[in-house]
């Protein structure tokens, strides 16, 4: 529900424990007269240092999961956003939509996901060709290429960063972030996207535009973009790039 200091909407944030990107970049992205309130997931291992790693990651945050729900709905919020991104990429577009609707019968709210998310800020661009970088496993990598296929959208390069540790994403430097950039662009490449909540991309969005020339998508400012165009806030934000200051 609205609240004196949020007139126009309190979101319930779900995150791992393990991130520290999500609340910063999403309270720079936060528009006047709402608020972001947080529910963790406790992330007992943080190690993503190999495939058998990293599924053993979403494996412990599904189980963990429900628990961050329960807490964050106390706070009576109107609507869920999720602010993690593997899960909600994995088993292609049907494993999406039922996380999705997983997500809707825990809270009882509507829920924005990274990849939903993604989607729609694809489909505000009417483009099908696209690079993305992640901070993931090849594994996780092979699902978000599968999710943006079965969508229709023609993946021309996909570069994970095998980031060893959920924490260790967070570390990633701004060079780092361009160079896989770089590397997943080309002249038959339309927009550039990222995956991977905790790898801090939000602030680099506008300049990374203006390097390559065509829209750059964190899914941090894709998330909050939907979450706000779902909720019917329309604000146009500067600083983030095109996709919140234009549509």
């Amino acid at each position: 529900m609205t609240s004196i200091t949020s007139p126009r909407a309190q979101f319930g944030l779900i995150l791992p424990s393990t991130n520290t990107v999500v609340e910063a970049e999403f309270n720079w992205m936060r528009a006047n007269g709402v608020s972001w309130h947080t529910g963790r997931i406790y992330i007992p291992n943080p190690d993503l240092d190999d495939d058998d790693s990293f599924v053993s990651f979403l494996e412990n945050l599904r189980t963990e999961i429900g628990r961050a729900v329960r807490d964050v709905v106390t706070a009576k919020p109107d609507y869920l956003v999720m602010g993690m991104s593997a899960e909600t990429f994995w088993g292609g577009t049907d494993g999406a939509s039922a996380f999705e609707s997983w997500m809707k019968d825990l809270s009882g709210l509507d829920v924005t996901t990274g990849a939903a998310a993604c989607k729609a800020a694809l489909g505000a661009y009417g483009t099908r060709r696209i690079g993305v970088i992640t901070p993931y496993q090849p594994v996780g990598d092979a699902q978000v290429k599968t999710f943006f296929e079965q969508l229709g959208f023609e993946v021309n390069a996909i570069v994970g960063l095998k980031c060893a540790t959920a924490t260790s994403i967070a570390d990633t430097q701004p060079e780092e972030i361009r160079a896989a950039f770089r590397e997943v662009d080309g002249p038959g490449v339309d927009l550039l996207v990222q995956a991977g909540t905790n790898l801090p991309v939000a602030a680099l969005a506008e300049d990374l535009e203006k390097e390559f020339g065509k829209p750059v998508i964190p899914i941090n400012t894709a998330t909050v973009w939907h979450a706000y165009r779902t909720n019917g806030i329309d604000d146009r934000l500067e600083g983030f790039g095109s996709l919140l200051s234009r549509h």
